[in-house]
C-alpha cells in the first residue's frame, strides 16, 4: 500500500471516528451542570467538523472535474454553515448557560440549528453525489460503501454526533468512505500495466 493510499484512508476515516469517540461523551442536554463540558467539547472539535468535507471530494474527483467541483463546493458550504452551528449552539450556548444566561440559549440554539441545517443538507448532497459516482464507476462493488455513507450523512442531519444514533452515523461514514477508497485503490492497482522482465539467455554454439 502506497503512502498516498494510507493518507487517503486516514483523511476519510479519522474525522468521523474522532467525532464518534467524542459523541459517546456528548451530553444529551445542556444544563448548568453540563455547560462547561458542553462548551469546551465544541471548542475542541471545532476544527474537526470541516474535515468531513474531504471524503466526498476524494471519492468524486475521479469522476471528472465538473463533479469534483460540484462536490467541492457543496463541501465548502457544509463546512462554513455547520461551523456556525458548532459555534452558536455549541460554544455560544454553553458559554451563556455557564454564565447564568440560560434564557438566551433558546435563541442561540434556534439560530444555530437553522444555519447548520443548510450545512447538513449540503453534506448529504455531496455524499450522495460522491456515492453515485462510485456506483457509476465501479458498479455493485461500490454499493455497500455508498449505502453506508448516505445513511451516515442522513443520520448526521438530525442526530449530529449524539449517542447512540449520531455516533452510529459517524461510524457509518468512516466505514463507508474506507470501503469506497479501498475500491478505488484496488481498481487502480488492477489497471496498472504489468511489466514482464524476460532474461535473455546467451546461447553458445561450438
Amino acid at each position: 500500500m502506497s503512502a498516498r493510499s494510507v493518507l487517503a484512508y486516514v483523511t476519510v476515516a479519522l474525522p468521523p471516528l474522532a467525532l464518534a469517540a467524542v459523541g459517546v461523551t456528548h451530553p444529551m442536554h445542556l444544563t448548568a451542570t453540563s455547560a462547561e463540558y458542553w462548551r469546551n467539547l465544541h471548542i475542541a472539535i471545532l476544527p474537526v467538523f470541516p474535515l468531513l468535507a474531504f471524503a466526498p471530494w476524494l471519492v468524486a474527483r475521479g469522476a471528472g472535474a465538473l463533479l469534483a467541483w460540484i462536490v467541492g463546493i457543496l463541501g465548502f458550504v457544509y463546512a462554513a454553515f455547520y461551523t456556525a452551528l458548532d459555534v452558536l449552539a455549541g460554544i455560544g450556548a454553553g458559554g451563556l448557560k455557564l454564565d447564568g444566561m440560560g434564557m438566551a440559549t433558546g435563541t442561540v440554539f434556534g439560530l444555530g440549528n437553522h444555519i447548520g441545517e443548510v450545512g447538513s443538507v449540503s453534506f448529504i448532497a455531496a455524499s450522495a453525489i460522491a456515492a453515485a459516482t462510485a456506483i457509476a464507476r465501479f458498479r455493485l462493488v461500490a454499493l455497500p460503501g455508498s449505502a453506508l455513507v448516505v445513511v451516515g450523512a442522513v443520520l448526521f442531519l438530525q442526530n449530529h454526533i449524539y449517542f447512540p444514533i449520531g455516533v452510529i452515523g459517524q461510524l457509518c461514514l468512516a466505514l463507508g468512505w474506507l470501503w469506497l477508497c479501498g475500491v478505488i485503490e484496488r481498481t487502480a492497482r488492477d489497471r496498472e500495466p504489468v511489466v514482464e522482465h524476460v532474461d535473455n539467455a546467451a546461447v553458445r554454439t561450438d
